[in-house]
């Protein structure tokens, strides 16, 4: 058997190719994007942060870079773990729509996650009034009070969200494998 599976990489047009869901080559194509930008703004981060502290000598600078890095890890992982899963499923025992569909779902419930995240991690002088949202001639605003308790919230609750949800992708997983 030909196979053109070529590591992580190599996982998204494969996954891609041999998925039979919709929503999962949407998920695909989505997720390869926002890891790249996620992978982005934490190799810029990096630069910066190394630039800020250059002068200073190593020690516990040299553990928050680390962390720096290894906090990008824990945001990249979750993102391509589900074009990893299908992409495993797909070579060893084929094809199965359910299990595409439903580790796509998870991982824009995981993409919605990291917004949620950020948006309770956002300090207080940066907070902005929540406006509600205007669509033509519809005005939303259910979602203002959601956004107001999200800024009450303790800044450190921002890591439960996208915890939450990365241990959804892997149990959606694990369930359905």
């Amino acid at each position: 058997m030909a196979d053109d599976y070529g590591g992580v990489f190599g996982a998204f047009p494969y996954a891609f190719r041999h998925s039979e869901s919709l929503v999962f080559k949407l998920y695909v194509l989505v997720g390869a994007l926002a890891s790249v930008i996620v992978s982005l703004f934490v190799a810029f981060g990096l630069v910066v942060l190394i630039g800020q502290t250059a002068a200073v000598p190593g020690g516990s600078l040299t553990l928050s870079r680390s962390f720096y890095v290894l906090v990008g890890l824990f945001l990249v992982a979750p993102l391509v773990a589900p074009v990893l899963f299908v992409a495993r499923r797909h070579r060893r025992s084929g094809s199965d729509s359910r299990y595409d569909l439903s580790l796509a779902l998870a991982g824009f419930v995981f993409m919605v996650s990291i917004y949620v995240g950020l948006v309770i991690s956002v300090p207080t002088d940066l907070q902005t009034a929540p406006q509600p949202f205007t669509l033509g001639p519809v005005t939303i605003s259910a979602l203002v009070p959601v956004v107001e308790l999200l800024y009450d919230l303790p800044p450190l609750y921002g890591l439960v969200p996208p915890t939450a949800c990365a241990l959804l992708v892997y149990g959606v997983h694990r369930v359905l494998r």
